[in-house]
């Protein structure tokens, strides 16, 4: 059976209902008559845990750049989600952090973040598109392939998880959200073109997050905790992050690479805290809270990269985005924001060029490869330097940039401007190229302006929020 597109308009067909693929779906709603959003799972009317989601028990953020392109796609989601409990957390102001060259100071606020859970995160934009109209779910239905030849795909076999026979739904564009599990390279070979270039760094790294209720006094206006691993220590990287979320909880997530990874045991998750991350902050706050869960864990961590944009060839109506095209290690909390800023592009590609333009396709694929390949690149350079993350080890480009990031992050734990430069990066806000003006190069050069911190800064209120010395 084939469902054709509606007689008054086109049909866009996004595979994947997460945060990515409803964030396509509104992209492509002011083009289309109808948008179609393919879940293979059944997706819950609010902010509960979902099937098909692990990563959702995993702490997650949304970097400004993020949060700017989410609020440009969905005008006035901010205050919904920080009327549901989020925090608009500004950086750095909101944020005490262990580098590997020492404590960053509390700098003010140059950019931000949006802190949540995950289901809160993404019931609340599900169900913001949904309102907007044009966008219907199809829940409990799994795609199987692509229809259509080389040069163009015509719409997606799908088939219902609960039985029944395989259908097609007809599409004028088909968006693959479907996340680290998609299998457009495999599809793409079956229409008879190439397997595209692929790379992978994994740095072998394991996550294990817990959620706790925090300290009474600590359940607003507390920031985010981050002890940050060293990549060229020599060893493995151990790291842990705090981040408030909604309803007074912490998120914590601890991590390791491969040789000093995390238990999933809830008995070792303060001794790992205690002892083998590098300052036992985090350890001595989750002793003064109170745990709400187990732990879940998780080793789906290696950054995986399909370079679509390099095919010689690519069929019109198919774009991939997400971690179905660039996945990379959650511990930098960037798949979100690159997610986000990605469904923007392709709003405004469609916008520029024209809705059925012949080669639309190929133009998006190239143009989400600007935030993919900037958020690609913050997590390779520090990943490739542990211990077997990839066969070939770092290149000799990465070896200098790294050189002169660790320059920048020194600087930075006592210089406010050049932290400021570093933040425009980390947030997806502007391009690594800032880092190479000449004034924060002869900054790098200089070195701090400010000696480095004895200790944690955590304000005096903070302290006694937690009841620290």
């Amino acid at each position: 059976m084939t469902e054709r597109s509606t007689p008054d308009g086109r049909t866009a067909v996004v595979l994947g209902g997460s945060h990515t693929g409803m964030l396509a779906a509104r992209a492509l709603a002011p083009f289309a008559g109808r948008v179609v959003v393919v879940e293979r799972d059944d997706l819950p009317d609010g902010p509960v845990p979902r099937k098909g989601l692990p990563q959702a028990r995993h702490a997650h953020m949304l970097w400004s750049g993020g949060a700017r392109a989410l609020e440009e796609l969905l005008p006035g989601v901010t205050g919904r989600l920080c009327a549901a409990g989020a925090h608009r957390m500004p950086v750095t102001t909101g944020i005490v952090a262990l580098s590997a060259h020492g404590w960053f100071r509390r700098w003010p606020e140059s950019h931000h973040m949006l802190l949540a859970g995950r289901d809160l995160l993404d019931a609340t934009v599900r169900a913001d598109v949904l309102a907007r109209g044009r966008t219907e779910l199809l829940c409990g239905t799994e795609a199987t392939g692509l229809t259509g030849t080389a040069h163009a795909v015509t719409g997606v076999r799908v088939r219902a998880r609960d039985g029944g026979g395989e259908r097609v739904l007809t599409a004028d564009l088909v968006v693959d959200a479907t996340g680290r599990g998609s299998t457009a390279s495999a599809w793409l070979q079956d229409l008879g073109l190439p397997a595209p270039e692929r790379r992978e760094v994994d740095s072998g790294l394991a996550y294990a997050s817990r959620l706790f209720l925090a300290p009474e006094a600590a359940r607003t206006g507390f920031p985010v905790v981050n002890v940050l691993a060293d990549p060229q220590a020599g060893g493995p990287g151990r790291a842990g992050f705090l981040l408030p979320i909604e309803d007074g909880r912490w998120i914590v997530t601890l991590s390791g690479t491969r040789g000093g990874t995390p238990s999933p045991h809830p008995a070792d998750f303060a001794r790992y805290a205690r002892e083998e991350l590098r300052h036992p902050l985090i350890a001595d706050l989750i002793e003064r809270a109170e745990p709400l869960t187990g732990v879940s864990f998780s080793r789906s961590t290696a950054n995986r990269r399909h370079f679509y944009e390099r095919m010689p060839r690519w069929p019109d109506n198919l774009t991939v985005l997400g971690d179905a095209l660039a996945a990379f290690n959650p511990a930098y909390g960037h798949g979100l924001t690159a997610a986000a800023q990605s469904a923007l592009v392709l709003r405004d590609t469609v916008r520029r060029h024209g809705w059925g333009t012949p080669g639309l396709a190929r133009r998006i694929q190239r143009a989400v490869a600007r935030p993919v390949g900037a958020a690609w690149d913050l997590a390779v350079s520090q990943d490739v330097f542990y211990p077997g993350a990839s066969a070939a080890g770092p290149t000799l480009r990465e070896r200098l940039v790294a050189a002169y990031v660790g320059r920048l992050m020194h600087t930075a734990t006592g210089n406010g401007r050049i932290a400021r430069r570093v933040t425009d990066v980390t947030s997806l806000e502007r391009g690594g190229e800032v880092l190479l003006a000449p004034s924060v190069a002869l900054a790098a050069a200089v070195g701090p302006l400010r000696p480095a911190l004895e200790g944690p800064p955590l304000t005096a209120r903070e302290r006694r929020a937690v009841g620290l010395p």
